[in-house]
């Protein structure tokens, strides 16, 4: 009887939220093991489960470089916990009941609307179907072309293993790699210079970070852009300005300096990459520390909006980042409502928006300040890897390997934080409570 009223207590938030968590632990059980690190010796428990928080949230911070300290098993467990962590736990667990034959029942089909960002419970097993066969074929696609690159260089054995592993990382936004070989901590700064790895890796970055909704209805509608739901519409509108806009700040900012050796045509794409990478998967072509003051703020900004809703990005979203900003016009302009598109946005839409944008800013400051506090590391660098965390990007200055454990539990739950989603973590801790039944008497106070 207790364990049916335990059961009924758990809504769908936290079910996604415990699964996270479920996750999260055992692959970091799993990582400290002997077997997973290459000198065969237990890993630090607290640096098992930084690394098991990153891979599942997606995010790449490391305190390990991925090839030199992990071995052959270890990788293979981040990886997996990158495509857990990328597509959803209650995903993966729905595809396989139904290549098993089961049918997915009510509770089933809510849970997924949840875990993929659903707008309607209505078509989410076809959506689910989309889901996996579209991430097959981007990672797919997106392995084939970095083992052209790859296999020359590597091997055919090796060249394959790191075209899959870093596709699926790109695709789930992760920022994972295994390059520790031309230099620990290198990401892809050996290969600025490479065309088909660097379009491939943005590529599959920008088609992660969509979301599963934009797909569907890019698949449904095709090229009748006008049918698209307003969701789609400000997702690619808003994801084409933040590229374009990004590319020409980071050629501005950077052209004479980490920029400076290269062609034109590589500084085009390096600007590219710094500004696609930051939302959020974070790979690097350039060195992060070398970076002007200018540029690592336009990182930041970057990071700290991250994708859009239903995908394998983190950060507030550019849907929050969009309500936000023509919230702010209509406010005024003194407009009656928020419409964009011709579209009025439902009434909570901006309430929603202040309290996601709210909550991610006083995560990031309250964290920025308590490491601060106890580590001597600039402002700069503390705050680049606190947005880092919670946008679930994995772009560092630097200063991961030498977190203390106090902050490394900061990041980690920075890290969940900013995958399971601030406002639905909230929402899920919170206790329900029943409206009373009548309103409060309404005062008015200053703003501004």
């Amino acid at each position: 009887m207790q364990f049916k009223k335990f059961h009924l207590n758990l809504t769908y938030t936290r079910i996604i939220a415990l699964s996270f968590l479920g996750i999260i632990l055992a692959g970091s059980l799993l990582l400290t093991l002997p077997i997973a690190s290459r000198n065969g010796e237990f890993s630090p428990y607290i640096d098992a489960l930084f690394t098991a928080t990153s891979a599942t949230c997606v995010t790449g911070l490391v305190v390990y470089d991925t090839f030199s300290h992990w071995s052959l098993f270890g990788q293979i467990v981040i990886i997996c916990l990158i495509q857990i962590g990328g597509l959803g736990f209650m995903t993966l667990v729905t595809l396989t009941a139904m290549l098993l034959g089961k049918n997915i029942g009510l509770h089933e089909r809510h849970l997924l609307m949840m875990s993929t960002g659903g707008l309607q419970i209505g078509g989410v097993v076809m959506l689910l179907r989309r889901v996996a066969l579209g991430t097959l074929l981007f990672e797919g696609a997106g392995a084939i072309l970095l083992a052209i690159r790859f296999c020359p260089k590597m091997g055919i054995v090796e060249g394959i293993y790191n075209a899959v592993f870093h596709s699926i990382s790109a695709f789930c936004n992760a920022g994972f790699d295994i390059m520790g070989k031309y230099g620990q901590f290198s990401s892809l700064t050996t290969m600025y210079d490479d065309p088909v790895v660097n379009f491939t890796i943005m590529a599959l970055i920008v088609l992660g970070g969509l979301g599963f909704i934009v797909w569907n209805d890019i698949l449904t509608m095709r090229w009748h852009v006008r049918r698209y739901k307003l969701h789609s519409k400000l997702v690619l509108v808003i994801t084409a300005f933040l590229i374009a806009a990004g590319t020409i700040l980071f050629f501005l900012f950077e052209r004479d300096g980490t920029l400076a050796h290269m062609t034109p045509f590589e500084k085009l794409m390096a600007s590219m990459f710094g500004s696609i990478s930051p939302r959020t998967a974070g790979f690097n072509t350039v060195p992060l520390d070398q970076l002007h003051d200018s540029t690592s703020l336009l990182t930041i900004i970057l990071m700290f909006i991250g994708g859009s809703p239903g995908s394998t990005a983190g950060g507030i979203k550019t849907t929050t980042f969009a309500v936000l900003l023509v919230g702010t016009i209509a406010a005024a302009t003194q407009s009656k409502g928020v419409t964009v598109f011709k579209r009025r946005l439902e009434e909570d839409a901006l309430r929603k928006a202040s309290a996601i944008f709210t909550l991610y800013v006083m995560a990031v400051l309250t964290a920025t300040l308590v490491i601060c506090a106890m580590q001597d590391f600039s402002l700069k660098d503390t705050l680049f890897e606190t947005v880092s965390a919670v946008g679930t990007v994995g772009l560092t200055a630097g200063i991961t390997p030498e977190l203390n454990a106090i902050s490394k539990i900061i990041i980690i739950m920075l890290m969940y934080g900013g995958r399971v989603g601030a406002l639905s973590l909230a929402v899920g801790l919170a206790e329900k409570r029943e409206r009373p039944p009548i309103d409060r008497p309404v005062e008015k106070i200053i703003i501004g």
